[in-house]
């Protein structure tokens, strides 16, 4: 007999997180949340500040493109999307010089998506704005599980993350770089020799990295966290459907 199936329930997000700056924030700014967030722009970030002085206002997050060294800011609310934050991105994009810039709400009205699709349409290809839907789902009485949907994001911006990749393999690696590129292939060479069932993929220099585990629906991610005191990470990833869950622990 196959095994029963949950059914899917959308949560309240304001049943989980009550307060935007005090709870919504400091979530999107953990290693989960900017994991998940990067994984969905297809970015790797690090996170730099959260609550960052810009003038007189205070930008939400502000992170690292790991792959090029370029700011990313975020710019977060539960709620519909309003003028307010459309002009402290803007502003706040400025006063930091980013070039990527990342508006996570709960719903986006089509004005605002629009505007949004227009600035990527009128900047040149070193800027990025993306739109970013955020959704909370469980089944039966899980915890509730979080999930972004892109609802703009840069022309072409499929192939341009392809271009991004391969512009950054063939560059010189710095320092950091290096030292993410040898411990990916250390590990590689060790899972091989143990004859682990892990699939491993091809190293490359960045602080976390995937592993398929050989069944559908499941995954492991490896995380380099803290370089200077050895900090590493590992979390299995189950999904259901377009839903994740993530169970984490560091080692």
């Amino acid at each position: 007999m196959p095994e029963p199936l949950g059914t899917l329930e959308k949560v309240e997000l304001r049943d989980v997180w009550e307060s935007e700056p005090r709870e919504f924030t400091p979530w999107l700014a953990t290693e989960e949340g900017i994991r998940i967030l990067g994984e969905t722009i297809k970015v790797d970030l690090v996170l730099e500040a959260q609550e960052k002085n810009v003038g007189p206002f205070r930008a939400d997050i502000l992170c690292k493109d790991t792959g090029n060294d370029s700011w990313v800011l975020i710019e977060n609310q539960l709620a519909v999307t309003d003028h307010r934050h459309l002009g402290q991105l803007l502003t706040y994009a400025a006063g930091l010089h980013v070039v990527t810039v990342v508006w996570v709400a709960a719903t986006f009205t089509e004005e605002h998506r629009a505007t949004l699709d227009w600035l990527n349409e009128i900047t040149d290809d070193r800027f990025q704005f993306f739109g970013l839907e955020i959704e909370l789902w469980r089944i039966g009485n899980s915890p509730a599980a979080p999930k972004l949907n892109i609802v703009s994001k840069p022309n072409d911006w499929s192939r341009s993350v392809s271009q991004s990749a391969k512009r950054i393999s063939d560059e010189p690696l710095n320092a950091l770089r290096e030292t993410q590129l040898l411990y990916w292939s250390e590990l590689k060479s060790a899972l091989i020799k143990k004859g682990s069932t892990i699939h491993s993929k091809k190293p490359f220099p960045s602080n976390w990295t995937p592993y398929g585990i050989g069944r559908s629906g499941f995954q492991i991610v490896a995380t380099i966290i803290n370089t200077r005191d050895g900090r590493l990470g590992v979390q299995l990833n189950t999904q259901v459907s377009e839903l994740e869950n993530t169970r984490h622990c560091d080692l």
